[in-house]
């Protein structure tokens, strides 16, 4: 099975408005889930955590987690295992102070589900 990471815009501007220190240590944390994933997938899961979310998703399960890459810094990422190709993907959305944390999730959580939110609004509604 291979590892996959892509990394979104925004992850990349966070990621650039970090101290060099921050920058080598955000790197080094994904690489270390990546690498340890295939063998160790029930730790990996264990050092992410799946903040609420308040849409509702129409059964579907969120696969947006936080991963604390420091103190002070949290990492906002997804993780879908893909067994028909053989693959995790890990994507990279954001990379916060834990102060921000909530409101970055938030908004990448409503980017994410809006339209499984709204399609699911739209049943109850017809109902």
């Amino acid at each position: 099975m291979d590892v996959l990471i892509e990394s979104t815009r925004g992850f990349e501007k966070d990621l650039d408005r970090l101290s060099n220190d921050e920058k080598t240590l955000t790197v080094e944390k994904i690489n270390e889930c990546a690498n340890l994933f295939l063998t160790q997938k029930a730790g990996i899961y264990k050092k992410l955590r799946r903040l609420p979310h308040f849409a509702e998703l129409n059964g579907y399960e969120s696969s947006l987690y936080t991963l604390k890459v420091s103190q002070k810094l949290r990492m906002i990422l997804t993780v879908d295992e893909d067994p028909i190709f053989e693959q995790v993907i890990f994507t990279l959305y954001r990379v916060v102070k834990h102060d921000d944390l909530n409101n970055a999730y938030q908004g990448i959580a409503e980017s994410l589900y809006q339209e499984i939110s709204h399609h699911s609004q739209e049943a109850a509604q017809a109902s």
